[in-house]
């Protein structure tokens, strides 16, 4: 198979780096890129909006029904759209972002945007961001990895991608990415783990560069037959 037909899944949690690495990755490979965490923030800020519970599967289920996501570029910037409103700057509040952990767990949200995710992924070349990209909604990708870093680290860079739209502390951050990688990680649905054929890569240590060069040799080597 080659390289331009690949589905290319990265998985981890919060603050490993999966955003700008995936977009970087997609741009390198001319790639389309999907950011999926921003489909279940786009559930959680309209049941928010709407006022609906977490746990309300019926008042969730016929929300599903009405709303209708898309990815705009926009001056060069993905950007989410729930029906002709604009979301992107309103789904990354710490609200939403923990009512995200919840609603994700949620079957009949997992359900809804499962069909949605996988009829994106039918024509390849697109990299997949997510959490349970490579276990769960394409256990087939040719090529999938995992991506991980220290508490510590990933609360200082998600604190400073927060700086001006948030007034959490540092301590704050961290608090809230381990109560939600607990929260991820130990749901009946889905949970947050990388796939038995994943490739891990710990990016505490690493730049942005030696990610990439990481994941293009594996890319490489799949597409030459010899990883």
């Amino acid at each position: 198979m080659k390289a331009e037909h690949f589905l290319i899944t990265i998985d981890g949690p919060a603050g490993a780096g999966k955003t700008t690495v995936s977009k970087m990755l997609a741009g390198r490979l001319g790639y389309r890129y999907i950011d999926t965490g921003a489909l279940y923030r786009g559930v959680a800020f309209e049941a928010v909006r709407r006022g609906i519970s977490s746990e309300d599967d019926n008042a969730i289920r016929e929300m599903c029904r009405q709303l209708s996501f898309r990815f705009e570029l926009v001056e060069k910037q993905l950007r989410l759209f729930s029906g002709e409103r604009d979301i992107t700057d309103k789904i990354r509040t710490p609200e939403i972002t923990m009512m995200a952990s919840a609603i994700s767990a949620r079957p009949v949200v997992r359900e809804f945007l499962l069909g949605m995710q996988r009829e994106i992924g039918r024509e390849k070349q697109v990299v997949f961001e997510g959490r349970d990209m490579g276990t769960v909604v394409f256990p087939e990708a040719e090529v999938k990895f995992f991506l991980d870093a220290s508490p510590h680290t990933r609360a200082i860079r998600r604190f400073h991608e927060m700086k001006g739209s948030s007034t959490q502390t540092l301590e704050q951050v961290e608090n809230d990415i381990i109560r939600r990688d607990t929260n991820d990680s130990t749901r009946a649905v889905a949970p947050l783990k990388a796939a038995e054929d994943a490739v891990r890569i710990d990016t505490t240590d690493l730049t942005l560069d030696a990610v990439i060069e990481k994941m293009m040799q594996t890319i490489t080597g799949r597409k030459q037959g010899r990883i």
